[in-house]
């Protein structure tokens, strides 16, 4: 099959548009579930708060907490927010095919339940109770049977859930779709990396949905697309950009490794102002394009733009950071702009 060429444009216009970030979604249930089709990262606090607000309007500060969402250790073992619904991709997706390292989580998972027996419990005191390094927990995760919530202060509780009713091997397909989905054109290794999986469990993956991929060539190599996205890229340039968004530290959009991060950011130096060695700044998106990088201070967004923005780009920035759903503010939120 012929490779689909696929231009810088093009891939970036698919990508905002596939992750609801040209235009918001309507609030509600559904909406909320489409914004976190490739989960949303919380690793920093309240991040997938914001994650939330740049895809679905009218997006309130514990609109995070809604029953429809859950937290739990995802990708790379990382607190994420997904769907209640789909607990088993996030979890048992990425549940080691290897049998030392699957049986640990199993047992685990078994001994977490056990101790818990129903109740909700900071999980560096689990740790203790357990006499296990706290940290340890986490392998209970892919089992799909913990849950957790973290408000960015304190330890994050956990508790126990019955598990998902999935193969993983079905997860894990569903995992490296939605991947294709969100972060495409996209490769098993990126896939790997991205998941927190394995090189070869990611292969095999991608080996199995072969029949419903699309070899693509990018600017920085060769790649796959799912097959029903072929058209969206094709029709890609046409879609028009959101003025503004304020993307949070981990976001879905900027989270690449490799070279894919050169396709959304081509200056070798930008790049090491995003991608930080320590915690990641948010991304500016102004048109379509990451224009700087943002940080905040409580009710203080300090601005470092990478090109001069125009009075109405202004305008559209500080009109976005006046409606991020921050809670705790007393105040309105003041923009400041990095000299």
């Amino acid at each position: 099959m012929a490779r689909l060429e696929l231009s810088r444009s093009q891939i970036l216009c698919f990508r905002q548009n596939a992750g609801s970030l040209d235009q918001r979604l309507p609030a509600g249930t559904k909406s909320l579930r489409l914004a976190a089709w490739a989960g949303l990262q919380d690793s920093s606090p309240r991040a997938a708060l914001l994650s939330i607000h740049a895809r679905v309007e009218d997006t309130g500060s514990t609109c995070w907490e809604h029953p429809s969402l859950v937290q739990l250790w995802g990708p790379r073992f990382s607190d994420y927010v997904v769907a209640a619904k789909d607990i088993a991709v996030f979890s048992l997706g990425r549940l080691p095919e290897d049998a030392r390292r699957r049986a640990r989580a199993h047992d685990t998972a078994s001994r977490l339940h056990a101790f818990l027996d129903g109740r909700r419990m900071p999980f560096g005191q689990a740790g203790r109770e357990l006499r296990v390094p706290h940290n340890s927990l986490r392998y209970a995760a892919p089992t799909g049977t913990v849950l957790m919530r973290w408000d960015g202060a304190r330890q994050p509780v956990i508790w126990s859930v019955p598990p998902p009713e999935m193969e993983p091997r079905q997860a894990r397909l569903e995992l490296a779709r939605r991947y294709l989905h969100v972060f495409g054109p996209a490769t098993s290794g990126s896939f790997a990396r991205w998941a927190g999986i394995g090189k070869a469990q990611a292969s095999a993956a991608f080996g199995s949905l072969a029949d419903t991929l699309i070899p693509s060539r990018t600017p920085v190599g060769d790649a796959w697309i799912l097959a029903d996205d072929e058209a969206a890229f094709r029709g890609a340039r046409s879609r028009a950009a959101a003025p503004a968004r304020f993307l949070p530290s981990g976001d879905a959009y900027f989270l690449l490794w490799g070279a894919d991060r050169e396709i959304l950011v081509p200056e070798a130096m930008r790049r090491t102002e995003l991608w930080t060695t320590r915690v990641w700044p948010g991304a500016l998106l102004v048109g379509g394009e990451i224009a700087g990088v943002w940080r905040r201070s409580a009710a203080e967004v300090l601005i470092d733009a990478w090109r001069r923005l125009s009075r109405s780009e202004w305008e559209a920035v500080e009109a976005e950071a006046a409606a991020l759903p921050l809670p705790g503010l007393n105040g309105p939120i003041v923009v400041r702009r990095s000299v």
